[in-house]
């Protein structure tokens, strides 16, 4: 079973779309502060404005919405992008190459979560390098989709 493409590729696409799914709800989940420290720490990221230029003046909850927004959106991308290839039965060698710039960008991703975040997040991206590396292993071994 671990040496077929089609288990590799839909472990990918899965974990690539539930991950966009679980940190997307993230967005819209908030949790209260559990001490003084916690709330004026809060109330800090929340309001205080940073002149960064050309008239932009975000909060660091701005910033931080639109890191995890973007982190959503490259799973859904990821996601959709596999499942079409092979859904239009693509040829192995153009998969294979798309397979091998989402391995790259997804390692990277994972060793910044690794790096600066906390467990979740680097267990999903950690799972979406694993399945991508199963699948652009095994589709050299299959002539066709």
């Amino acid at each position: 079973m671990f040496s077929k493409f089609s288990f590799w590729i839909w472990a990918t696409v899965v974990m690539q779309l539930l991950t966009a799914v679980f940190h997307a709800i993230g967005l819209f989940v908030s949790q209260p502060p559990a001490n003084d420290i916690e709330k004026q720490m809060m109330e800090l990221v929340t309001t205080y404005k940073i002149d960064a230029g050309a008239g932009f003046k975000p909060t660091f909850m701005n910033l931080f919405t639109a890191l995890s927004a973007c982190f959503s959106l490259l799973c859904l991308l990821g996601g959709f992008i596999n499942l079409y290839l092979y859904r239009k039965n693509a040829p192995a060698v153009i998969f294979k190459g798309v397979l091998g710039i989402s391995l790259l960008i997804f390692t990277v991703c994972f060793a910044l979560m690794a790096s600066f975040t906390f467990l979740p997040p680097v267990v999903c991206t950690g799972l979406i390098v694993l399945f991508l590396s199963g699948a652009w292993v095994t589709i050299k071994k299959q002539p066709s989709l």
